[in-house]
């Protein structure tokens, strides 16, 4: 089977990109997350027949992913007052349209 490791500095990466990137992976590998020191460990482990490109592949779309999920933070956290102002605008229309419906 191939193994590959993946380090991550704990103080730039959170270990719920770490997460969601393992789990977007799994089709492809299993990918266990340690916690060791400043370090995260992301052990990748191939489900797929081994080749020369797989490893370097592997780890490359893992890094692919876990800086999509990264991003995604980033702009969950930056957006959420404006998501939150159109759910509250689109739920209260919602209640007025409900509410003039049973009058």
């Amino acid at each position: 089977m191939l193994e590959i490791l993946v380090e991550f500095d704990r103080s730039t990466y959170s270990i719920g990109a770490l997460r969601e990137a393992a789990y977007r992976i799994i089709r492809e590998a299993s990918c266990q997350i340690d916690a060791v020191g400043d370090r995260y460990l992301c052990r990748l482990t191939s489900k797929q027949a081994p080749g020369s490109a797989d490893r370097e592949d592997l780890r490359q779309h893992f890094l692919d992913l876990v800086t999509d999920e990264i991003l995604r933070a980033k702009v969950a956290a930056e957006t959420s007052g404006v998501r939150d102002v159109i759910l509250a605008l689109a739920f209260g229309a919602l209640a007025t349209q409900q509410e003039d419906a049973q009058a």
